[in-house]
């Protein structure tokens, strides 16, 4: 059963990176959701709470090159895609890539930078490349984007374009461990040795067969239904302005295979779905006159809890 080998991939991942943050399998589960469907993740919350931590965690746990760019008010967006220079060696122009070339790429605090410098990472995100000086360079196999943002109140900060919001694939909150959960990490030793000592657990070619099974997985007719009736409801709600893009209803899709595939199924059930839609929709609308993006997440809860979730036939 192919399924088999999703519950197996998800469990390594989850125990391996649960080795340097403790009580997230949840989280984690959702950022393997998000890689194994070639989407990009957005992770919100206060300084200190282990996102960039887990981050790491990750991209060690799955492989591949891994590099970091901490964003700045000052950074450029030649800064991070790269710039041609001249050498004067050989009298050639040289291309001098940036950070961004990697299969992972960290994010930090993201917000922090300017709206032109954030929009310098559109076309990788979207397309899997950049271009510099009209020379288009592709991204490496697999490719990621994971970003950290602090909540859009604190100091020193600026909102995600709404173009750039869509193309995360999800948009996750660590939140705080429980007392025991952080009490543990105190008492263990220092989380950094621990990274440094964290193996790749994902076996050449794993998953690319994964990514190719996952559309194995089928939809049912009340599964189709349920979340057709939930993207429509996003645009029809007064408060919400900008509904979900059809790009938006693609990601609940194939996040709600890969999470029934996670679970052992080969159909998804609009349980799946339900559980998915706050992380994978809810930061794509645009809500009228909210004051924060936390009141977006409830306007969002309310709209998910009245529409009917049906009974999957089997």
């Amino acid at each position: 059963m192919g399924q088999n080998k999703f519950v197996e991939f998800r469990q390594k991942i989850v125990e391996n990176c649960s080795k340097i943050i403790v009580g997230k399998e949840k989280v984690i589960e959702k950022i393997a959701i998000t890689f194994l469907c070639g989407g990009n993740v957005l992770l919100e919350d206060m300084p200190g709470t282990g996102k960039t931590m887990l981050l790491r965690a990750f991209a060690k746990t799955v492989g591949g090159e891994f590099k970091r760019i901490q964003f700045t008010p000052d950074i450029m967006p030649s800064d991070v895609t790269g710039i041609n220079f001249y050498n004067m060696k050989t009298g050639e122009f040289e291309l001098r890539k940036g950070p961004i070339f990697a299969n992972f790429i960290l994010a930090d605090e993201i917000n922090r930078a300017t709206p032109r410098t954030q929009s310098s990472l559109l076309e990788a995100m979207a397309e899997g490349q950049v271009t510099i000086d009209g020379e288009t360079y592709r991204m490496p196999d697999p490719f990621m984007v994971a970003a950290t943002q602090n909540p859009i109140e604190s100091h020193g900060t600026f909102p995600l374009p709404e173009a750039q919001l869509d193309r995360f694939f999800m948009k996750i909150s660590l939140g705080y461990m429980t007392k025991e959960e952080e009490f543990a990490v105190l008492a263990r030793e220092d989380s950094k040795e621990l990274l440094d000592k964290l193996l790749c657990v994902v076996a050449p070619g794993e998953v690319e067969e994964l990514k190719a099974k996952r559309k194995e997985v089928s939809f049912k007719n009340a599964a189709a239904d349920y979340l057709m009736d939930l993207v429509k409801q996003t645009r029809d709600r007064a408060e919400i302005s900008v509904g979900a893009s059809t790009r938006g209803a693609m990601a609940l899709y194939v996040a709600s295979q890969v999470a029934a595939a996670f679970a052992g199924r080969d159909y998804v059930l609009p349980e799946d779905i339900k559980e998915l839609a706050p992380f994978v929709l809810a930061h794509r609308l645009t809500y009228r006159g909210i004051l924060r993006p936390s009141e977006g997440v409830n306007i969002f809860v309310q709209l998910l809890n009245e529409v009917p979730v049906p009974t999957e036939e089997l």
